[in-house]
């Protein structure tokens, strides 16, 4: 890496740094203190979150089936409160256990296997300097950034090495229930271990207010491969979500709206992006039905969200992690409840493209369940099932059936 962009990426750092020690001596949060600095850093807290897993992948095609039992373990220490600044460092490791793997990595491991994206990895989840008072907060560092749903900004945490990003980011809230946020991110540490991490020049900004209907959230996501080549990609939107209680029923909302442009070379194009989404509960039933569409320019791209946690939507077997060039149209119908401390879910997905083009109009149907159970304070345990139906064979995609059971201990 160049001096010079050594020099650009680290300018952000320093002058977050800056700001964060200029506004020490504002008022601070309500948070226990240390007196000393050897206190904050003695009297922090450590953290233990494990996940065992079994993954088991069945497509119609070449590939052999893949199986794959892995664990992930996360260490984390938190520092006291000291003056308004902490710290935080946490180590992940996830390696498959003996005896149940074969299985493509998503790296070139076994690729005549099917994929499961759970690479064997060792490395800093997180790593960061936080200064926190009763309006602002600012990171340095390695760090998880989700923003609303996680639809374009997220942390991918149910793969076992989650995304985060080296980055300073600030919240600042001026007033009651109105929260700005601005980061800039360098380098986005992706599932795949460090082997597909990506330098960047990414900023995101995100203006959000609670009002009686439900938050308003206004964002711009302006993002950038630092790899020498123009490949800007700006997204802005407005989205709505709220909840409301009367009586016995409960209805929950969901709208947004999108558009996007990119310039990849020589080559530019836009398209838009809208959600709409309504949820009924009925104890102890909850009935959802939502519309989600990633819309195309003329066929040729489609509406991308690079940064997003794909795999909470458009189904669980992963078949849409890029949004086809067609576009998608994601029609859902879901129910879900609780039956005696069982947690299920069961989701239906009828998945369209946005534009015909080349023989792609039907991009199949999906079928979701899952069921877990919190067997105490700190254990959980589930079992997950997706069985995605293909379409039309010009788009690619071959029927496909995947089975998580996984138990995981955090405390």
């Amino acid at each position: 890496m160049s001096f010079y962009k050594e020099k650009h990426m680290l300018k952000p750092t320093i002058i977050a740094a800056s700001i964060a020690i200029s506004l020490a001596g504002i008022s601070q949060a309500n948070a226990e203190q240390a007196n000393t600095l050897t206190q904050a850093i003695t009297e922090g807290k450590a953290s233990v979150d494990v996940r065992l897993r079994y993954e088991g992948v069945d497509q119609d095609n070449a590939l052999k089936n893949a199986n794959a039992l892995t664990v992930r373990t996360r260490l984390g220490y938190t520092t006291a409160d000291f003056n308004g600044f902490s710290a935080l460092v946490e180590f992940e490791d996830s390696r498959p256990v003996a005896g149940v793997n074969k299985y493509n990595d998503a790296l070139g491991s076994n690729p005549e296997y099917s994929v499961i994206a759970d690479p064997k990895t060792t490395e800093v989840d997180q790593a960061f300097l936080q200064y926190k008072n009763d309006q602002f907060k600012a990171r340095v560092g390695r760090q998880v950034i989700a923003l609303d749903n996680q639809r374009f900004v997220g942390h991918v945490g149910w793969r076992q090495d989650r995304q985060t990003f080296d980055a300073v980011s600030f919240v600042y809230s001026p007033i009651k229930d109105l929260d700005a946020t601005y980061a800039y991110i360098g380098k986005r540490n992706r599932i795949f271990s460090d082997v597909r991490d990506v330098d960047s020049k990414d900023h995101l900004f995100n203006l959000g207010y609670k009002t009686a209907i439900g938050k308003i959230s206004g964002y711009g996501y302006l993002l950038a491969e630092d790899n020498n080549t123009k490949n800007n990609l700006d997204t802005f939107g407005i989205r709505l979500a709220g909840k409301r209680q009367l009586d016995a029923f409960g209805l929950g909302y969901q709208a947004e709206f999108a558009q996007q442009k990119s310039v990849k070379e020589a080559v530019e194009y836009k398209a838009n992006y809208y959600l709409l989404e309504g949820k009924a509960s009925f104890k102890p039933l909850t009935v959802t039905l939502g519309y989600e569409v990633l819309g195309s320019d003329n066929g040729n791209y489609g509406f991308a969200t690079p940064l997003a946690t794909l795999h909470k939507f458009n189904g669980w077997a992963d078949q849409f992690l890029g949004t086809p060039k067609q576009g998608l149209k994601d029609l859902y119908l879901g129910l879900s409840g609780n039956i005696k401390g069982h947690n299920w879910g069961v989701t239906y997905h009828d998945f369209k493209a946005d534009v015909s083009k080349d023989g792609v109009s039907n991009l199949g149907k999906e079928l979701d369940v899952v069921l877990s159970r919190k067997l105490t304070d700190n254990l959980t345990a589930g079992v997950k099932y997706a069985a995605y139906m293909a379409g039309d064979s010009a788009a690619g995609k071959v029927d496909t059936n995947k089975l998580w059971v996984w138990t995981s201990l955090a405390f």
